[in-house]
């Protein structure tokens, strides 16, 4: 992507730099592709210990305490399933995987912003039926008027996604960081390669 405006948008902290677990749940998918279900290397040994996690795939570097030495996991799956949400939550961010990061206007990708098709001016509500991602060119261009009248279309009509339709969205934006272990879990369902 140009400007890749959702590695600005999603700030990973710096603790999820060194080592972070991939976290599948029960049914051995990640809790979430975009942004990616990480732990911190801490939160995964802690889970590991409290035995609420079963490692599955580990890095080369191990930690150690005074009584025991343990690898750092680099997948986990949950002992329990955790049931996966059923709304999904109106979110700037939400809005803008379903718009996979690019104007509903002119296609552009890079710096983004949304834009009420319903301008607020004349009623419009901000709902995923109203809401797009646009960029600022367009933004500006369509300003409040109705979209008949500034001349101007939707690539795709907008609505509420399912949770299915934005974890599919998600998969197609690799995180910055795919280490190896992880591949198998994130793409299993994905078309092999002849």
């Amino acid at each position: 992507m140009d400007g890749d405006f959702r590695h600005d948008f999603v700030r990973e902290p710096g603790s999820l730099k060194h080592n972070p677990a991939l976290v599948l749940n029960a049914d051995y998918r990640p809790l979430s592709y975009l942004p990616l279900s990480l732990w911190t290397w801490q939160e995964a040994v802690k889970a590991a210990f409290l035995d609420r996690v079963t490692i599955l795939s580990e890095y080369e570097q191990v930690v150690r305490s005074p009584t025991m030495e343990i690898r750092i996991p680099s997948v986990v799956v949950l002992k329990d399933y955790v049931k996966p949400q059923k709304k999904v939550a109106f979110t700037r961010f939400n809005l803008f995987l379903r718009d996979e990061f690019c104007c509903q206007y002119c296609g552009a990708r890079g710096e983004l912003t949304f834009d009420h098709v319903v301008p607020r001016a004349h009623g419009g509500v901000t709902s995923w039926e109203n809401v797009v991602a646009a960029c600022s060119p367009c933004n500006l261009r369509k300003g409040s008027q109705w979209l008949h009248k500034s001349g101007m279309s939707l690539r795709k009509p907008p609505g509420q996604p399912s949770v299915g339709q934005l974890m599919n969205a998600g998969r197609k934006f690799p995180p910055n960081h795919l280490h190896d272990s992880w591949i198998d879990f994130l793409y299993w369902d994905a078309e092999l390669e002849r």
